[in-house]
């Protein structure tokens, strides 16, 4: 065969199925046309001219007769011409002698007309899963015409082939099993990678990983031949092994991986080889083969750790730093800092830790053994001296000198509460004051070391000097809540306008603003201010209708104010200007909730369904049909953007929801209960809703869907454990699943139970907790219940704690830590251990319940007077532990200990207990406890409690009692119409007392119905129920305005049902939405109202009654008259 060119190994990539498809279906030049095409009937170049002009089917000709034409003839052929040649031989069997064809066809084909035809080939089946013996046929020819390409060895040509014309023949790469059947040797397979590695970074991720599944093949497949690597043959001893045979292909290469490629002797020495070095000193390994390959390394006797490249230094271990020299431990410490992601934020709603377990531990053990902690040695350390413990700040570090290392700690991010409160603890004993804003902003990020006692006896003026200098505004954004709430207070309380105040507050603070404060009024509002924060929904709202009418162009409006959009704010956007509004929506992704959808939709299509949906937020199609979309696109195109869209809008038991998957399926003609591939992706988020039986019949083709969804029915768990458990995907059976597989299935975890995760390899879940865990979507509790796979199912009485499993500082910096100990084996260890300076990470890992019950147990004789109120906020773990009686006896002493607490969202029980015993304390339920206990637990507070709040604080609290009793709602609407009243004649009271309107008066919902609030139905129907009975047909059209016509799909129901028996059919039929069951004109149509029997109003039927009474007795007296 010709040499191999540098560059060519990507056309064997493509279109190989696996050994399995036969090598017999590789073949070499030369071809020996004569004796070819000897028995070959041959073809006129007339019929080769008819095929070209579309005369004639190209399935009329062989490939044979094909192969065997005139060169010249090939060249009248049209770019498609691949593409229809393919659909003819797809359906044939294969012979012998079609490689052969192959060669010969591919090798008089002019090159550029082949790179076109490639192209419109790749267009058309890009999508399409290639039939296994003709791709590898058809790639036969290709490689042996290619090997001819001028040029192709250089990137830029081998790029322009591997992109615009070989695309469809990616999707799967083990084809290198045709190379060993061409007697590719190991120095021209070097070649070959060498010139991918070229174009490596030009390429996409899954265009990389299929080339390195094809290389892994090449260099695995014969498990009884040498890997291209011998000691004893000179042309196969070099150990720049991984430069030489994997390139930067590396970055995807699993641990299992590198084992196959060699034992660990060998592996040893390939890592240590200068060329990888350098090479590995450039990628970003996978997590695993990262530590693995740092492993590698450090392994070695007397391997110097200068040596190691900075990419590897946050993968060391703690032992590979046990023996180092001061001024070696400082070097590597110095390293780390500036290396290292030191502030790494854990998904799944578990407490950001502030760097990944190994590298905290490392620095930990670097700096265990110090005792001279100078400013020069902490300014010196950088990020490292997050590996300082609270005991070495407390007893290290001279108080004298901490004052002079104050710039170098405050400029260090990622402190745990328990050292950044050492630190100021000890700073403020020395002497330390905060006389103004310059003082405070010099504690940098050691200001969450600050209580928000201290923070709130400083002066106004002295937080706000702070925060307009750079270095504090940026150091406050990982402060806790409670923090956060009171510096804003403190600047709202000097600043007396809403411009003013939005353009002090930093971003890090602008969602703690009180939206009562954000209420502009007669002030004009400055967009460009506004446009630059990050603003919760209901804070935009309050300047939403402002903003529109100061700013002519939406589409520079940003995303954090678009939100705000409300009905209420519908006048203010001009009926005319809906389209615009909502096209700007779309261009910015704002994500709307359904009320704003429905409303936009309204506005959007006020005079008919406009022809380009498209244009609009994918979410209005939730709320339209096919048939709506008909005028912009197909069914499919309709569903394709629902399937893109956040479908979670509507719950997911929404009829609306349930009639779109029903309404999908049908447009994709799936009659069954199989989906395939390219459905899947049509579906989209629709596939969520999918039942057990489409699940089950689809196989693995769903699951990589299925695992963005979040969360699953219980039947949807049970089909996709069937599924996994069958072994059928390309998965595998669970036992033979790794740490990478388990990173691919990350999202469908929470649906695994014992019958499955018992089955995974113990190594593969200890491997995939430490490298992947922290960036998996699962909880806390999720990953329980893996590390309860890992634990011994028969517990052994422990006695004294075991010697190696003594806790340490590194084991309680480990979040492996659960995986280390039984429950009996946790108790034994932590006799007299404090774990006091730990709080804020331990509480964060995933002990099992078992465990779980050790820790509490622990804590209650550790601190049998109750707990230190820095422990309340990290209690959410044992929150399934704890009884309300234990609550009773806790020190909660302040609102911000209250708020902590209720962060963690424990049941009602609880928090109800937590709330009590504040308020027993002698506390005041302030805006911070308000705002604590908010939405979900107001409705607990009782009537004294209720009658304790001060109507100023519901300014600055964000409340919604609209699911508690009618006392409650009662009772807080009256205490939110005086927190509010200085606003009730400004656009934005409507938002304000939204929320409280349940317990508002028929006077005020009749005066409020004359200020065009588009109430929605929604809200409507949940108002009191006598204020509602006595509105006028004329009162709810104000109120409801444009969602008037939605008050019809409410008629068959209470209360809706009920108010109109009340009302004149004429008065009704005057609205025009089609109420019909009013009083008929001339009759007397006597209801008597079913009112709740609730203690705020247990006379409201009898009031009803004397409200009616004079009417009544007024038609009685007329009808007498009459007769």
């Amino acid at each position: 065969m010709p040499p191999l060119l540098p560059g060519l190994g990507f056309l064997l990539l493509l279109g190989w199925q696996g050994a399995a498809a036969g090598t017999q279906l590789c073949s070499s030049s030369p071809v020996n046309e004569s004796a070819l095409c000897a028995s070959v009937q041959s073809a006129s170049q007339e019929q080769f001219l008819e095929v070209a002009r579309g005369q004639r089917s190209p399935c009329s000709l062989t490939f044979g007769q094909l192969a065997c034409a005139q060169e010249s003839w090939l060249q009248d052929l049209q770019d498609d011409f691949l593409t229809s040649l393919y659909s003819c031989l797809a359906s044939k069997p294969t012979t012998a002698v079609d490689p052969e064809y192959s060669i010969l066809f591919f090798s008089k084909y002019d090159a550029r007309k082949l790179l076109a035809s490639l192209t419109a080939f790749s267009q058309q089946f890009s999508q399409v899963p290639l039939s296994l013996e003709w791709s590898l046929i058809l790639m036969n020819g290709l490689w042996e015409r290619l090997l001819r390409v001028p040029g192709i060895g250089t990137p830029p040509v081998l790029l322009q082939w591997l992109r615009e014309g070989l695309e469809p023949f990616l999707v799967e790469p083990r084809v290198f099993g045709c190379l060993r059947a061409k007697d590719v040797s190991c120095e021209e397979f070097r070649q070959l990678v060498a010139a991918l590695d070229g174009i490596y970074s030009q390429l996409p991720v899954e265009e990389q990983r299929n080339l390195y599944a094809g290389i892994k093949h090449f260099l695995t497949q014969d498990e009884s031949s040498q890997k291209c690597y011998s000691e004893a043959i000179p042309s196969l001893n070099s150990t720049a092994w991984f430069r030489n045979y994997l390139g930067s292909f590396l970055e995807h290469a699993t641990v299992e991986d590198l084992q196959l490629f060699g034992d660990e002797p060998t592996l040893q020495k390939f890592a240590r080889d200068p060329v990888n070095m350098e090479m590995v000193g450039n990628l970003t390994l996978l997590r695993e083969t990262a530590l693995y390959y740092t492993l590698l390394l450090t392994s070695a006797p007397a391997f110097p750790l200068s040596s190691l490249p900075d990419r590897l230094i946050c993968y060391l271990s703690p032992r590979a730093v046990g023996n180092l020299s001061r001024e070696e431990a400082l070097g590597v410490a110095q390293r780390l800092g500036k290396s290292c992601p030191w502030s790494k934020g854990t998904p799944g709603g578990r407490v950001p830790s502030s760097l990944a377990s190994q590298e905290l531990q490392v620095a930990s053990s670097l700096l265990r053994d110090w005792e001279d902690f100078s400013p020069a040695v902490l300014g010196a350390l950088g990020q490292a001296a997050l590996g300082l413990s609270v005991s070495s700040i407390q007893e290290k570090i001279p108080e004298e000198q901490l004052e002079a290392a104050l710039p170098a700690l405050g400029s260090v991010r990622g402190w745990s509460a328990e050292q950044s409160r050492a630190l100021v603890s000890k700073l403020l004993r020395s002497g330390y004051q905060i006389l103004d804003g310059q003082s405070l902003a010099e504690l940098g990020t050691l200001v969450g070391g600050l209580n928000s006692s201290t923070l709130w006896s400083l002066s106004p003026e002295v937080v706000l000097e702070a925060i307009q200098l750079p270095g504090f505004a940026q150091s406050v954004d990982s402060l806790p809540s409670a923090l956060k709430r009171t510096l804003v207070e403190k600047v709202s309380s000097r600043a007396d306008r809403p411009t003013e105040l939005v353009k002090l507050i930093p971003n890090a603070l602008a969602s703690y603003i009180p939206k009562s404060l954000l209420v502009f009024g007669e002030e004009e509002p400055d967009v460009q201010d506004l446009n630059d924060k990050p603003w919760t929904r209901d804070q935009a709202a309050m300047f939403f209708a402002d903003v529109v009418k100061a700013e002519p162009d939406f589409s520079r409006l940003s995303q954090s104010v678009l939100q705000g959009f409300t009905c209420a704010a519908a006048g203010a956007v001009g009926a005319e200007r809906f389209q615009e509004l909502a096209k700007a929506m779309r261009k910015r992704k704002v994500r709307l909730g359904q009320d704003q959808l429905s409303c936009l939709l309204k506005m959007v299509t006020l005079h008919g369904i406009p022809k380009d949906l498209d244009s609009y937020p994918k979410e209005l199609l939730l709320f339209l049909s096919p048939s709506d979309y008909a005028a912009t696109g197909s069914c499919r195109q309709f569903f394709a953007n629902v399937g893109r869209a956040n479908v979670d809008v509507l719950p997911r038991e929404a009829p609306q929801r349930q009639r779109l998957l029903r309404e999908a399926l049908e447009c994709l003609k799936i009659p069954g209960t199989q989906v395939s591939e390219e459905s899947a992706e049509v579906l989209g988020r629709l596939l969520c809703d999918l039942g057990g039986d489409h699940i089950r019949s689809s196989g693995g083709r769903l699951l990589e869907a299925l695992s963005h969804c979040g969360s699953f029915l219980p039947e949807q768990e049970e089909a996709i454990r069937d599924v996994l458990s069958a072994g059928n995907t390309t998965f595998g059976p669970p036992a033979a699943w790794s740490a990478f597989t388990l990173s691919q299935l990350s999202g469908l975890i929470p649906a695994l139970d014992h019958g499955v995760l018992q089955q995974i390899p113990k190594k593969a879940l200890t491997t995939w907790l430490r490298n992947f865990a922290r960036d998996s979507p699962l909880s806390r509790e999720e990953l329980a219940a893996v590390v309860a796979e890992l634990l011994p199912r028969r517990h052994k009485r422990a006695g004294d704690c075991p010697a190696d499993l003594e806790i340490t500082e590194a084991v309680l910096n480990d979040d492996l830590m659960p995986t280390y100990y039984t429950p009996e084996e946790l108790r034994a260890c932590l006799q007299n251990v404090s774990l006091e300076n730990h709080f804020s990470h331990i509480f964060t890992y995933p002990f099992s319940i078992p465990q779980l019950a050790v820790l509490k147990e622990y804590l209650y004789k550790r601190y049998p007077n109750g707990f230190p109120e820095s422990l309340l906020a990290n209690l959410n773990p044992l929150l399934p532990l704890i009884t309300p009686e234990e609550i009773s006896t806790w020190r909660m002493s302040s609102a911000d200990t209250l708020a902590a607490f209720l962060k963690s969202q424990p049941p009602d029980s609880l928090a109800s207990a937590a709330i009590k015993r504040y308020v027993e304390l002698g506390n005041a339920l302030n805006p911070t406890a308000l705002d604590a206990i908010g939405t979900r637990y107001v409705c607990l507070l009782n009537a004294t409690e209720l009658g304790a709040i001060d109507p100023p604080s519901l300014r600055l609290a964000s409340l919604d009692p609209s699911a508690c009793s009618q006392e409650t709602k009662n009772l807080l609407y009256q205490k939110a119409k005086e927190a509010f009243s200085g606003q009730h004649h400004l656009p934005a009271y409507y938002e304000l007392i939204l929320p409280y309107l349940g317990g508002a008066p028929a006077v005020d919902l009749k005066a409020l119905s004359k200020d065009d609030v588009n109430m929605n139905v929604t809200t409507f129907v949940t108002l009191r129920r006598e204020s509602l009975m006595y509105l006028t047909p004329r009162e709810v059209q104000g109120l409801l305005g444009m969602n008037l016509p939605e008050l019809a799909r409410w008629q068959d129901r209470s209360p809706v049902r009920d108010w109109i028996q009340l009302q004149r059919q004429s008065e009704l039929d005057q609205l025009h939405v089609g109420l019909t069951g009013g009083t008929q004109e001339g009759y007397i149509n006597i209801v008597t109202p079913k009112f709740p029997a609730t203690s705020s109003a247990p006379l409201g039927a009898v009031a009803m009654a004397f409200h009616l009474l004079p009417a009544l007795l007024l038609s009685l007296l007329v009808v007498s008259v009459l007769s």
